[in-house]
């Protein structure tokens, strides 16, 4: 959540280790989950052999290879040339990003866990009440919620918990726990495209948490309308953490949380993760000068340009994957990683930046005959957007689908917001 940054979001499992998440890749081979495994200390060389280990299209080489060719070929003969998010993510991406959600500048992982522990038993008390509950109410960093005279949730209102981009599940883990204080037995739904990342959240999640049962479904969100079963007298919880929404544009937010929306009743809920918006000091819709705990642009592109350097070598990976599944011949470190913050569309934006004038040849493939590329020096690529959101956004998105919020639940700095909402 993730996005998602799948987010996503969390530490999960990477997206491309079989056969079914291939498939599902040339479903929509423009998903971008940010998965993670394998932590490894020492970010891996985007320039050096691919390993056997790495190589995680071995197995099914036709099928993953049309995907990459057909993506590489689609935008890098585009104006202004572009790659889809979802080639971050085979195995050394994947273990740079769960090396990024680590690094003291990439605030967004730390900051919801922090929100679910602080705020669990606030969110759950909600929703006992939230078929008819007051108008939203935002609760800040130890902000003291009203108290129920009674936690435990009644039989008319036992929760399942359905989530979708779940990998593996390590922040979930934490409502888990919460909910499972307040009804003896809890299903929950983890729904991500990658059976690897299910299968690690089913064993460690059973294995700790006693009363969950786990019922993985493998499905890809994005494109397809997934189906949440319902026990008799439960309500749903649908979880979508992690900012993962802020990895789409409005209009395909719209299209998920809408998809979303037409497997849930009246009265269920959405808890969604969002990475919010910088206010500027001199921003005239801030209604005066931006407060003490205001989240500044500085600290968001640190989130994305950190200083040892490991998101540039996530970005340049992109380039090293083209060369490993398709015999190009990039040099990534004849490209600059950069990240900017583009306050119209509030989103950041990632590019590759060429140093120099360059040629780059990709070899015939299944997707058409060599590539000839020439970049000129300051030419990009644009890798990846990752949207920001105001309250009101947070506010607009959950209506469209058919939503409204509740609660929200923002850190002492304004940095992240965690909003339940009910459908309607």
């Amino acid at each position: 959540s993730g996005v998602a940054r799948i987010s996503v979001f969390v530490s999960p499992c990477p997206l491309f280790f079989s056969v079914f998440s291939v498939i599902s890749l040339l479903i929509n081979p423009s998903s971008p989950f940010r998965p993670a495994s394998n932590f490894r200390n020492t970010p891996p060389d985007p320039e050096s052999p691919v390993t056997a280990a790495a190589a995680v299209f071995d197995v099914p080489q036709l099928a993953a290879t049309q995907a990459v060719a057909d993506e590489a070929r689609l935008g890098l003969t585009s104006t202004p040339k572009s790659l889809p998010p979802w080639l971050f993510y085979d195995a050394p991406g994947s273990r740079l990003f769960e090396q990024i959600t680590t690094l003291p500048e990439y605030y967004l992982t730390r900051t919801e866990r922090d929100l679910f522990s602080a705020h669990a038993a606030e969110i759950f008390s909600e929703l006992q009440t939230v078929p008819s509950s007051p108008a939203p109410v935002i609760l800040s960093e130890g902000a003291q919620a009203p108290k129920s005279k009674d936690l435990r949730l009644s039989s008319e209102h036992h929760l399942t918990i359905a989530e979708l981009g779940a990998g593996t599940a390590s922040k979930t883990g934490i409502l888990l726990r919460a909910l499972t204080r307040l009804q003896p037995h809890v299903l929950y739904q983890p729904i991500d495209i990658s059976p690897t990342a299910l299968d690690q959240a089913r064993a460690q999640i059973e294995r700790t948490i006693p009363g969950i049962t786990v019922r993985p479904q493998v499905a890809n969100y994005i494109t397809e309308t997934v189906r949440i079963e319902r026990p008799s007298h439960a309500r749903i919880l649908a979880l979508y953490i992690g900012s993962s929404i802020g990895n789409f544009s409005p209009a395909e937010a719209r299209q998920i949380l809408t998809r979303l929306r037409s497997e849930l009743a009246p009265g269920d809920a959405l808890l969604l993760g969002t990475d919010l918006a910088p206010t500027p000091a001199d921003d005239p819709a801030a209604n005066g000068p931006a407060p003490s705990a205001a989240k500044s642009v500085a600290a968001l592109l640190a989130a994305y340009n950190d200083a040892q350097g490991v998101t540039a070598a996530f970005n340049r990976n992109i380039l090293a994957r083209l060369n490993r599944d398709l015999g190009a011949d990039f040099r990534p470190r004849q490209f600059d990683h950069s990240a900017l913050w583009n306050p119209v569309h509030s989103r950041i934006e990632i590019y590759l930046r060429s140093r120099a004038p360059q040629q780059v040849t990709i070899p015939a493939n299944s997707a058409g005959g060599r590539l000839s590329l020439h970049f000129a020096e300051g030419e990009t690529i644009h890798t990846e957007n990752s949207y920001k959101f105001t309250p009101a956004a947070i506010a607009a998105l959950l209506a469209d689908s058919a939503f409204t919020p509740t609660r929200t639940f923002t850190d002492a700095n304004n940095l992240f917001a965690v909003t339940l909402a009910t459908a309607i």
